[in-house]
C-alpha cells in the first residue's frame, strides 16, 4: 500500500501533523485509542496550552531551535482551533488553559481535523521494520495478526519519549532515528517527583506548602507536596527538569520574604507563645513539627533575638535537600532530551541528512515546562512538519 506520508504515533503531535500534511496520510499507533496522553492530562481536562508560551519556557541543547515553530503556530492559533470546534475552556493559574468539559473533546477535534483532509488512522498497529529504498520508506506493519507492507515518501516520528510506559510509551522513535543516522542526546525522566531512600517525609505525607524550589540555578515558585516517597507538587516537578542525580534541590519556605517581620511583630504582641505556635500561623502544623525536629526550633518567641530570628529565616529560605532519585519514567510527565535537534531543520522538522524523515513532539530534544507547554510544542512542531510536507506533496 502506498501513501504520501506515514506518521508513527497518534498522539498530540502526530494527529496535528496529519491534519496539515495533505496528500494521502496514514497515522499508525499500537494503542487501542488515539491521544491517550491527551485524555489523561490535566485531570481529564487537558492543559492544552499556556497563554505565556514562549521559547524561554523550553529546555533544549539548542535553545533557539523551537523559536521558528512557536512563532509560526502560536497558542492563539490553537485557541482559534478550539473556538472553531466550539470547545469551551478556562484559565487556571500561571496562564494554564484547560477544557471546561473533557479532554476527550480535544482528541475528537483532532480526529475530526484529520478526517476532514482524508487522513487515515490505524490503531493496534505496530512497526516491525522500516527500511529506506531510494527516496521511499518501506514499512512492515503488524495489524491484528496480519502483516502489511506500506511505502511512503515521508516518514514522521511522532511516538514520543519513554515517559509513562503503562500508556504504551517506548523508545521506538529513538531506535528509528539511530537507524537513520540521527544522534541522540542523553534522556531522563522530567516533570517527575523526587524521591528519598529513607522516606523522610512519610510522616508529613499529604502536606503542601508554597515554596520557591531551585535546582542548578533555575527556580520555580509554586506549591511543594510532601509524599511518602519524597517531594512532589508543581514546584518540584518543574525543578526536576533541571535536577540531576546527586544534585541539591533548595526549598525557600518564605518565597515572599516576609517571615522575619512577621516573627518580629509576633515577638512584641505574643511574646509568651512558643515560636512553633507562631510558625503554625504561617505553615501547616505537621510541617512545623517536622521542621522543629530537624532544625531544633524551640522556645518562646519573646526570647528570640533578631539574630536568632534571622538565622531561623535563613534556614527556612535555604532548606537544602539532596534526593536520591526520582520516580522515573513511570510517573514522569515527559522525557527530557531525545533526538538531537542539531540534525533537524527548525523550520520543517525534517532531518537534514535524510530527505523525507521528520521528527516532532516529545521525541526530539525539546522539553517544555509544566503547564501546557509540551502540548504547545506538539501543536507547533506538528503543524510545522505537516505544512512542510503538504507543500512538498502538492
Amino acid at each position: 500500500m502506498e501513501f504520501d506520508t506515514v506518521i508513527i504515533g497518534a498522539g498530540a503531535a502526530g494527529m496535528m501533523c496529519a491534519a496539515h500534511s495533505g496528500g494521502r496520510t496514514l497515522v499508525i499507533d499500537h494503542a487501542k485509542a488515539a491521544g491517550e496522553k491527551i485524555r489523561i492530562s490535566g485531570g481529564g481536562r487537558c492543559n492544552f496550552t499556556n497563554l505565556d508560551a514562549k521559547p524561554e519556557n523550553f529546555i533544549s541543547k539548542n535553545p533557539h531551535f523551537c523559536k521558528s515553530a512557536l512563532k509560526r503556530y502560536t497558542q492563539w492559533d490553537f485557541i482559534d482551533l478550539m473556538a472553531k470546534h466550539q470547545i469551551a475552556w478556562h484559565e487556571k493559574t500561571l496562564g494554564q488553559l484547560f477544557c471546561d468539559g473533557s479532554a476527550k473533546q480535544v482528541v475528537a477535534m483532532l480526529l475530526q481535523e484529520m478526517q476532514s483532509v482524508g487522513a487515515e488512522i490505524w490503531l493496534k498497529t505496530s512497526v516491525a521494520s522500516v527500511v529506506r529504498n531510494g527516496d521511499t520508506f518501506e514499512l512492515t506493519l503488524k495489524r491484528e495478526d496480519t502483516q502489511i507492507n506500506v511505502s511512503s515518501k515521508n516518514l514522521v516520528l511522532a511516538s514520543g519519549g519513554k515517559s509513562i510506559p503503562k500508556m504504551g510509551a517506548t523508545g521506538l522513535a529513538y531506535e528509528l532515528a539511530t537507524q537513520f543516522g540521527l544522534e541522540l542526546t542523553d534522556v531522563r525522566p522530567a516533570l517527575v517527583p523526587l524521591t528519598f531512600s529513607d522516606q523522610r517525609y512519610a510522616p508529613i505525607s499529604g502536606v503542601s506548602a508554597p515554596v520557591r524550589a531551585s535546582a542548578n540555578g533555575t527556580e520555580f515558585e509554586e506549591a511543594c507536596l510532601f509524599t511518602h516517597r519524597g517531594l512532589s507538587g508543581p514546584a518540584i516537578l518543574q525543578a526536576s527538569s533541571y535536577w540531576c542525580e546527586g544534585d541539591v534541590v533548595c526549598l525557600d519556605l518564605d518565597p515572599d520574604g516576609t517571615l522575619f517581620e512577621i516573627l518580629r511583630t509576633a515577638r512584641q504582641e505574643q511574646g509568651k507563645r512558643d515560636i512553633t505556635t507562631i510558625l503554625t500561623q504561617q505553615y501547616p502544623a505537621r510541617l512545623v513539627q517536622h521542621l522543629s525536629d530537624e532544625m531544633q526550633i524551640k522556645g518562646r518567641i519573646g526570647d528570640q533575638s533578631d539574630a536568632a530570628l534571622e538565622q531561623l529565616c535563613s534556614h527556612l529560605r535555604n532548606w537544602e535537600q539532596r534526593p536520591t532519585g526520582s520516580e522515573g519514567y513511570r510517573t514522569a510527565e515527559v522525557t527530557l532530551g531525545g533526538i538531537d535537534t542539531d540534525g533537524l531543520s527548525s523550520k520543517t522538522m525534517e532531518a537534514k541528512a535524510v530527505k523525507g524523515l521528520y521528527v516532532i513532539g516529545e521525541a526530539m530534544g525539546v522539553t517544555g515546562w509544566l503547564g501546557g507547554y509540551n502540548f504547545q510544542w506538539a501543536w507547533s512542531s506538528g503543524w510545522a512538519a505537516g505544512t512542510a510536507i503538504a507543500q512538498r506533496t502538492s
